[in-house]
């Protein structure tokens, strides 16, 4: 990448409400994010969003993409990747990990090796926002098809005080033990003693969208985001159905997740496989 390049990257991203969404939109990545739910997520006007959508996408730092009936915005990864590269080529007389450890150690593979996986467990915890349904469901189904392989933990950035009535009453109805569940928040996987994630989804876009400080360990992340049960209007038939699809959902999710061959796959192909088990009933997302 060549200087003028770069400065006019650089300059793109000096504005502080094209910086903000610039970061929306890389935390969401490889997949996309909708223009009103940036808007919602950022207190902007629909107005000054498009100006800054606009602004970006010239620059060649997002690209939007039609996905049903809706416009989703994505990273570029190819223009961020070479101005990242520019800025760290020459640093400290070509010793970039001087200057960017966190980059470099969030960008490296895991120390755990394939032979490591093998006989290893994983913790894995599932965030969404109120930790009373979706999560829920998520560290229910990995608990009882992840068997001792994994351990499944479950959070919420705003967590209700109680269960979701529905979700309770369709976890017992599939048979799942739900005396471990409980609505915790995030926190509580971010304290001292705590136990190390091996793994973290989101699993709702208001999470996914939230600036979180890195975990410890660099775990590999994905987003598994599926619509809210708790908010669907209708009958009490056609609630019930939105529980019933949002626990399906996340059972083929969690169905191909636990199939993978963890001890035959890097950290890099690892991540490749659980960014595409997110657009498992991806369609019926949107």
């Amino acid at each position: 990448m060549e200087s003028i390049a770069a400065s006019a990257l650089l300059a793109t991203l000096g504005h502080p409400g094209r910086l903000d969404v610039f970061r929306l939109i890389a935390r969401r990545a490889p997949g996309g994010v909708r223009p009103g739910e940036m808007a919602e997520a950022l207190g902007l006007k629909p107005n000054t969003l498009s100006v800054y959508l606009s602004a970006l996408e010239q620059a060649g730092l997002i690209e939007a993409r039609r996905q049903g009936r809706a416009i989703y915005y994505r990273l570029q990864t190819a223009p961020m990747g070479a101005l990242i590269d520019f800025l760290v080529l020459d640093c400290c007389r070509s010793r970039p990990e001087l200057c960017a450890p966190r980059t470099a150690y969030a960008l490296s593979p895991t120390d755990k090796g394939p032979a490591d996986m093998a006989d290893m467990s994983f913790n894995v915890l599932f965030i969404c926002t109120g930790n009373s349904a979706r999560s829920i469901f998520a560290e229910a189904l990995l608990r009882d098809l992840g068997g001792e392989k994994f351990n499944a933990y479950s959070a919420g950035v705003q967590p209700y005080s109680a269960l979701n009535p529905n979700a309770v009453e369709l976890l017992q109805r599939n048979g799942h033990d739900i005396a471990p569940l409980r609505s915790k928040q995030i926190s509580e996987y971010q304290t001292e003693g705590a136990p190390e994630m091996d793994f973290v989804f989101t699993v709702c876009d208001t999470a996914a969208n939230e600036e979180c400080p890195p975990w410890p360990g660099q775990p590999i992340s994905g987003h598994w985001g599926l619509p809210d049960p708790v908010k669907a209007a209708g009958t009490e038939a056609e609630k019930s159905l939105a529980f019933a699809r949002s626990y399906a959902a996340m059972r083929r999710r969690i169905q191909a997740f636990v199939a993978l061959p963890f001890s035959q796959l890097d950290r890099l192909s690892l991540q490749q496989r659980v960014d595409e088990i997110a657009e498992i009933d991806a369609s019926a997302d949107a």
